[in-house]
């Protein structure tokens, strides 16, 4: 998020708050072996925007969280983003050679490692909310948070939209079905990153729970609409994986069903929708207000 007013920088102080957390979280007692560690340590310590984090902090900040009591939930949405971008660039999914400009795990070590890898990064993430002792809330809280989490990458959530995602190679997709997929295989992570902000913050039910998770839905589509268009418009060496690949594999995107112009107007009306979810906290949102248009000008 390269520019230099008082938001960036505080978004830039949480990505480098949640890297801190990963460091420490992926220094294991017990590693399985340090191969498996080592591969762990590469897909999630590699870079990226940290954007579910992000919105762990900003939310929970937004609602009178402190840090600490968000550091486990920042943390274990990135662990769980790491394994699916590991399992995403297998060969029976994405086959993706390239990830954050750096060769993919499997091709960093190999296929069967990189499953391993995927797999254990998930179980951690649980681990990781389930172990907390900084954060300041109630059991009740400690347990909606991890079912949060495993609504968002199950069959309801990321585990489901990839399953529709591989099912559609080849077939032309409703605009209903293809927001469909996209609101579970990565929207809906982004939305699990926005409500485990509110757990944290002791924000367990009620409208303002309902609104975060109209922003959380919405910036999520606005998202992976904007990493459909990037696969049209962007080069491989900005966006640090191999441009054109959805449209080398025939899959369905929002540019191949709306054209450029059509998807660039729908990532922007789910930016402004997700801005209208947020506007009543105010001034408390304006970090949140930031990130909604981040999402859909960024170029990676």
């Amino acid at each position: 998020m390269p520019d230099s007013s008082p938001l960036a920088e505080q978004i830039r102080l949480y990505q480098q708050r949640a890297e801190q957390m990963l460091d420490r979280y992926l220094t294991l007692a017990d590693p399985g072996t340090p191969r498996l560690l080592e591969a762990m340590r590469y897909s999630t310590l590699g870079g990226g925007k940290r954007l579910r984090p992000v919105l762990v902090y900003c939310t929970g900040a937004a609602l009178g969280a402190p840090l600490a009591s968000l550091d486990a939930a920042a943390a274990s949405v990135e662990l769980i983003h790491a394994y699916s971008l590991i399992h995403d660039d297998l060969p029976a999914m994405d086959d993706d050679d390239l990830r954050r400009g750096r060769p993919t795990c499997h091709k960093a070590y190999d296929e069967g490692t990189a499953v391993l890898a995927g797999d254990a990064l998930q179980a951690l993430a649980f681990a990781v909310l389930a172990e907390d002792t900084q954060a300041q809330i109630s059991a009740e809280a400690r347990l909606l948070a991890m079912r949060l989490l495993a609504h968002g990458i199950g069959t309801a959530g990321m585990a489901g939209g990839q399953a529709i995602d591989l099912e559609a190679v080849g077939r032309q997709l409703s605009l209903a079905e293809l927001e469909g997929m996209h609101r579970r295989k990565t929207g809906a992570l982004i939305t699990t990153s926005v409500l485990l902000g509110a757990v944290c913050a002791n924000t367990l039910q009620g409208p303002l729970l309902d609104a975060l998770r109209v922003y959380g839905d919405e910036l999520g589509l606005a998202f992976q609409i904007q990493d459909d268009i990037l696969d049209v418009t962007g080069d491989t060496t900005t966006i640090g994986k191999q441009a054109g690949a959805d449209a080398a594999l025939n899959k369905p995107t929002y540019p191949a069903l709306l054209g450029l112009a059509g998807a660039q107007q729908r990532a922007a009306d789910s930016r402004d929708r997700a801005i209208a979810a947020v506007a009543a906290l105010g001034q408390r949102a304006d970090t949140l207000i930031a990130l909604a248009h981040y999402v859909v000008d960024r170029s990676h």
